[in-house]
């Protein structure tokens, strides 16, 4: 079928290929002419995973109306802090019975909403569901085996997507639990921060998994407030995302952590990556869910501190070390 992939970006590229090799013809939408006029002519994106050779049946394309002229079925690949005005741009286009796919993972930080609820807020009836799951683009560019879910409140759509995108090497799974997709994919890259900052420590291996494992902890107390399902954090967009970010090179949130451990500024790391790093924005965002809830989120509020109140690394981290012993199972421990 046809389908267009609106950003450019490491994901979108790799989504696009993989979509091309399953036979789909793609459209893949640039925000410059120039990208979209190499990627035709040089079949490489000359920004994102600049060593991929992109399939034939990909044809990039700068033009907005045009690209969503193309399909019946569009991929989101736009950081989340993009995303509104991207949406806010279809809502002047003809999209009924258009399906959509946000691979989205983040917080507006301006209004505290996941992708999902923007989509809802922006494009109301939207047909939108949300791909996450341990998926890096360098390794789905390669074809590299992956398993992700794609999660709608409609089980119609989200089988269309798994039908559209399932193969042997990319793997998809569906579900129905949006705000827990959602959630999974935001909270761990604040986490994934945190990991890198003990990393460039030389705290070792089983500090680092302490910090995953306690992460998770904090994104399941957030569960009751987004009216999310324990069981999806059990599973790939939670557990799964956060293990390999958490322990991946190709994590950009744990290499931005790594630049901050190394006493870079969050301007200086965040230049260093050179691409959008989520975990920054969703850590102001949940500082302020989890304070009008009353909601524990030292890992969180660590983060925070260190990024947007001058704390000092090594302060940060001893606070983080001393804190009080108490059962890792509070309502257990209770019982």
């Amino acid at each position: 079928m046809k389908l267009t992939v609106l950003g450019a970006g490491s994901f979108g590229t790799a989504i696009s290929n993989h979509a091309a090799k399953l036979g789909h013809e793609v459209r893949l939408w640039c925000r410059g002419a120039a990208q979209a006029e190499i990627i035709n002519v040089r079949r490489k994106n000359p920004r994102y995973l600049k060593d991929c050779e992109l399939h034939e049946r990909i044809s990039a394309c700068a033009d907005f109306e045009e690209s969503v002229a193309f399909a019946e079925k569009i991929i989101l690949a736009v950081p989340t802090q993009s995303l509104r005005s991207v949406l806010k741009q279809l809502a002047g286009l003809q999209t009924a019975g258009k399906e959509f796919l946000s691979l989205a993972k983040g917080i507006e930080i301006e209004t505290g909403k996941f992708p999902y609820q923007i989509a809802e807020e922006v494009l109301p009836g939207i047909s939108y569901s949300a791909l996450s799951g341990p998926s890096h683009a360098e390794e789905v560019a390669v074809e590299l085996p992956t398993a992700v879910v794609v999660a709608s409140r409609s089980l119609a759509a989200a089988l269309e997507w798994q039908k559209t995108l399932n193969s042997p090497r990319f793997r998809v799974y569906t579900g129905d639990d949006l705000p827990g997709i959602e959630l999974g994919g935001a909270v761990k890259n604040v986490i994934t921060i945190s990991a890198g900052i003990a990393q460039s420590k030389n705290f070792g291996d089983n500090a680092k998994a302490a910090l995953a494992t306690r992460g998770l902890a904090e994104i399941i107390r957030l569960v009751p407030v987004f009216g999310a399902s324990t069981l999806t954090l059990a599973g790939l967009a939670g557990i799964g995302d956060l293990m390999v970010s958490c322990y991946s090179r190709h994590s950009r949130n744990l290499r931005f952590g790594l630049a901050i451990g190394r006493g870079l500024s969050m301007e200086e790391a965040m230049a260093e990556i050179g691409q959008v790093v989520e975990g920054v924005y969703t850590a102001k965002a949940l500082v302020g869910y989890a304070r009008k809830a009353g909601i524990e989120l030292p890992i969180t509020e660590g983060v925070h501190a260190i990024l947007y109140e001058g704390a000092s690394v090594e302060q940060t981290l001893e606070k983080l070390l001393f804190r009080g012993p108490k059962p890792e199972q509070p309502k257990m421990h209770e019982e």
